[in-house]
């Protein structure tokens, strides 16, 4: 039976096939649920600890898990996995997947410090070194690819060309919390100027992005059925250079406060603006028949990110407005994360999101 949309069914896979079609788009399942206990630890109504920890281990569990895969993955199927990076033709809706593996590990030993788990200090400097070694490559390579050796139709144009460059806010926002916990003097200032420039890298990479994503969208139309969820990546570098901003002006307030203040709040106002806009073209979709598909993990991270963002700006103003915003985007992640995360354990289950492409 076809989807509604007229799309074909993909049977299940078998088991041994399984693997070879594991794909780096995987790894947002885990920086969506790790944002889940990191952003409890920020709102104005605190989830339980023991369930964000709870949370953490699964999202940790995950990652090591989609570690391990994919390494296997690369030595079984190494076809595949050059494909996914080299195919002229597949490798644009692919490669910048790659991005999700550097905002995986960061997301992961961000939530671990948040938390204060055993060993949180250690397990986010060895995450946050690694998850921004990755992303600093794939904020080159991937382009580089695409400029080189990928076959770019002016339609193609989407938001997901914005995960590799993404992956430095990340970084930027997660550096300072870390920077904390080093000596002060150069050490620490060395991290906290390392993360600003992170930031200017990552926001000025954005702003290149952004105009040919909405460029696309009045020219060509609504995405694809399944690939409409993917407008809310646009709300990623929003709240996580929001983030930034904010975590920067935690440790150096009076370098930092007024910047963090006068940049986030409109940024958050465009952020809202773009999630309504998004959120319209995704009831749309639904309407015509939109299935589930790991694109809906997009309603998890970037809508974190406008959690931290927001909470960023209620602990610099006071203003009451912004914690309830905190707190109504909270709600509004948990419940996409807990819709994901049942949708994809069936898929699981069920073999279907790991069927071969068709």
């Amino acid at each position: 039976m076809p989807h509604a949309d007229g799309s074909p069914v993909a049977p299940p896979a078998p088991p041994q096939a399984r693997l070879r079609a594991l794909g780096p788009n995987w790894y947002a399942a885990v920086m969506g649920t790790a944002i889940v206990p990191a952003a409890g630890t920020v709102v104005p109504v605190h989830p339980p600890h023991p369930v964000l920890e709870g949370v953490w281990a699964l999202a940790a569990a995950g990652l090591v898990t989609l570690l391990v895969a994919r390494a296997v993955h690369w030595l079984r199927h190494r076809d595949r996995a050059r494909a996914q990076l080299l195919d002229p033709v597949e490798a644009p809706a692919v490669a910048p997947f790659y991005g999700c593996l550097a905002m995986a590990l960061l997301a992961v030993g961000g939530a671990a410090l948040a938390l204060r788990v055993p060993g949180a200090v250690g397990i986010d400097a060895g995450l946050w070194a690694a998850g921004t070694a990755v992303g600093l490559v794939a904020t080159i390579a991937v382009p580089y690819l695409m400029i080189t050796r990928h076959e770019v139709r002016p339609d193609s144009a989407g938001p997901v060309w914005l995960l590799p460059v993404v992956a430095p806010m990340v970084s930027a926002a997660l550096g300072p919390p870390l920077a904390v916990h080093l000596p002060a003097g150069q050490p620490r200032q060395t991290m906290l100027l390392g993360s600003l420039a992170l930031f200017g890298m990552s926001l000025l990479a954005t702003l290149l992005i952004l105009p040919l994503v909405f460029s696309r969208l009045l020219h060509h139309g609504p995405l694809p059925l399944p690939m409409t969820p993917a407008l809310f990546l646009v709300l990623g570098p929003l709240g996580q250079s929001t983030t930034a901003l904010g975590n920067l002006a935690d440790v150096e307030p009076g370098s930092f406060r007024a910047l963090s203040v006068l940049y986030g709040v409109p940024v958050l106002g465009f952020a809202l603006l773009w999630l309504a806009l998004s959120a319209a073209l995704v009831v749309r979709a639904a309407r015509q028949g939109m299935g589930f598909s790991l694109t809906w993990w997009a309603f998890t991270f970037p809508v974190g990110t406008c959690v931290t963002g927001a909470a960023a700006v209620w602990r610099h103003t006071g203003a009451v407005v912004f914690g309830w915003l905190a707190v109504a985007l909270y709600a509004l992640l948990v419940a996409a994360w807990a819709t994901a995360a049942v949708r994809t354990v069936g898929g699981l289950f069920s073999g279907t999101l790991l069927a071969a492409p068709r």
